[in-house]
C-alpha cells in the first residue's frame, strides 16, 4: 500500500520567508511550489512541504533528518553555510558537535529558524 508510495515531509514554519532561505539557501533544496499556504521542496526521493502556521511550538525532539555518507564532510559544508550544529546536554559530541551512538551510527542535530530540530546522520 502505502510503503509502495512516495513519501512527504511536512514541517511547520510561522515564517516563511525565513524558512525559505534557510532551506532553499543554506540547506540547497530546489523550491517546486510557493504559496501562501507553504513552499514545497525537493529532496532525493521526496517532497518537503513547509506550512505555514500560525503559532508554533518546536518539538523537543528531532522532526526530520537526512542519512549521509559522510557525516564529517556534511556538517563541514552545512557550517560553511551558516548552520549552527547544537551539543545536546548528555551526549559526548566530538568538535563538529557530532555524536557516536551505540549502534555506530553519527549523529549531528541542527536547528531550523523556528526552532524545529532536525539531523544529519552517518550508519554502519
Amino acid at each position: 500500500m502505502l510503503a509502495d508510495e512516495k513519501l512527504m515531509g511536512f514541517i511547520p514554519a510561522k515564517n516563511l520567508a525565513a524558512a525559505k532561505a534557510f532551506y532553499e539557501g543554506r540547506l540547497g533544496f530546489r523550491v517546486v511550489s510557493e504559496d501562501h499556504f507553504g513552499i514545497s521542496l525537493e529532496t532525493k526521493g521526496a517532497l518537503v512541504r513547509i506550512a505555514n502556521v500560525g503559532e508554533h511550538t518546536p518539538a523537543a525532539f528531532t522532526i526530520l533528518g537526512w542519512e549521509v555518507a559522510d557525516v564529517q564532510k556534511t556538517v563541514t559544508e552545512l557550517r560553511q553555510t551558516g548552520v549552527e550544529f547544537v551539543r545536546v546536554p548528555g551526549l559526548k559530541q566530538d568538535e563538529l558537535g557530532v555524536w557516536a551512538a551505540p549502534s555506530g551510527a553519527r549523529v549531528a542535530w541542527f536547528k531550523d529558524p523556528d526552532g524545529n530540530t532536525l539531523s544529519v546522520s552517518q550508519h554502519p
